[in-house]
Formats: C-alpha cells, structure tokens, sequence
C-alpha cells in the first residue's frame, strides 16, 4: 500500500490539512443574546402566521359557536406570543446594559461617525455583487446593524404598543393594557380600525426583513469571510481566508 493510499484509508491527509486556510475564533454573542435571538424568533413566527389568520379569518364552520374555538385557540396564541415578544424586548434592554459591547449592538447606531456610513456602503456594494469580497466583522456588519435598530427594533417595539393597545381595547377600560397602551395610543391613531391597520401593516414589514435577514445569513456563511448562522448558536464568529 502507497503513502497516499495509506493517508486516505486512515482517514488523515497532512498534506491537505497544511495547505487548509487557517480559521480563527472570537467569541461574540453570550448566552443570553443567543438565546433571545431563537425564543423571539419562533415568537415571531406564531406572532405573523396567527396574525394573518386574525386579520384574514378562516371560513365559519355550521353549528354552535362553543362546538368550535379554533379561531379563540389562534388569538390565544398570538397573545401568548405577544407577551413573549415583548417581555424578550425588556430582558433584551436589560442585557443590553449588563452584557459584553456587543449586546448594544441593537439598540445603538455611530450615526454622525463617517466611517460607519462608509461601511455600510461597502456592504451595499458587497450584497449587490459590485464588490468582490465584504471586510470583516466581530459583531454586525453595518448595514445588518442599521437594519436590526431601524427596521426591527423600531417596528417591533410599534408592533408590542399596537398589538397591546388593541387588547386593552377589548379587556376595556381599568384593564393595565387599556392604562398604558389603549388610552392614548388609539386616539393618537384615529380610531381603532386605524391602529389595526397599521398592526397588520407592520406584520408585513417583519416579514420582508425576516426572509432578507435569513437570506443575507445564509450567503455570508456561504459566500462571505465570517461565520453567521453558527455563531448565533455557539456564539463564537469564525473568520477564514
């Protein structure tokens, strides 16, 4: 048996191990970040499947209305999820404070430092197909910075006001959701047609930046210099060649 074969039937080619790029390892999101990250995301995902069939309902079934409660099961669930979104944001804001630099990734933006809109151009450059490769990041990269504080961070603490006040609204008044959300909120809006109007839109909005999100995480794990699905769940980026 040849050196070679011999290399390929033990299951090691020292050749081909010295010649691998070289990948290193830097821890970045703790524990309680990732686990946000996934909880929020399965909550989400209830939140806008429920919320569809809420604001499209599903056709109405014969007989007596206590013989079918699958649309009671569904608002259950999205005010179940509701409650998780939102209590997710405040144990996100407090680790925030309490976590490595970071964890204030989502809640901070270097919006007069130049050299972050350079950045975030170049990232535009790099996931329109002008620019070769992308720089490297430890945390976000810039533009996924500015799309998780502008368009999620914003839009979801509008979804939590929303979806709450609308809740006050049927539990009524004395109710705490109709003391902080319903008493003020509607009235800013309109009415209360309005508010739903603008919680449905919402919804839309998370949508489109859920499917840009997991579409740009998947292509920078394929095409890009750093890791990104697996960091969210080990929590270390890994950078290559």
């Amino acid at each position: 048996m040849t050196d070679h074969s011999m290399a390929n039937a033990t299951g090691v080619d020292d050749d081909a191990v010295a010649h691998a790029p070289s990948i290193k390892s830097i821890y970045v999101y703790e524990a309680p970040v990732r686990v946000w990250h996934w909880v929020n995301a399965l909550a989400i995902t209830v939140l806008c499947l429920t919320g569809y069939f809420i604001g499209s309902p599903l056709p109405s079934v014969p007989g007596e209305a206590s013989d079918s409660f699958l649309m009671g099961y569904i608002r259950f669930a999205h005010f179940s999820a509701g409650y998780v979104l939102a209590i997710g944001l405040v144990g996100r804001a407090y680790w925030a404070l309490v976590g490595n630099h970071h964890a204030r990734e989502l809640f901070t933006l270097p919006l007069l430092s130049l050299a972050y809109w350079r950045e975030v151009w170049a990232m535009l450059r790099w996931y329109s197909f002008t620019r070769p490769y992308p720089n490297r990041y430890v945390g976000h990269n810039p533009l996924a910075r500015f799309a998780m504080v502008v368009v999620f961070l914003l839009t979801a603490l509008f979804m939590v006001a929303s979806g709450f006040a609308l809740y006050g609204e049927g539990a009524q008044e004395g109710h705490w959701a109709h003391l902080l959300f319903s008493s003020w909120l509607i009235p800013l809006m309109g009415q209360s047609q309005d508010v739903h109007t603008w919680h449905h839109l919402g919804m839309w909005v998370i949508v489109c930046f859920v499917i840009l999100h997991v579409y740009a995480a998947i292509r920078e794990d394929i095409m890009g210099r750093q890791s990104v699905v697996s960091t969210m769940i080990s929590g270390y980026r890994m950078f290559k060649k």
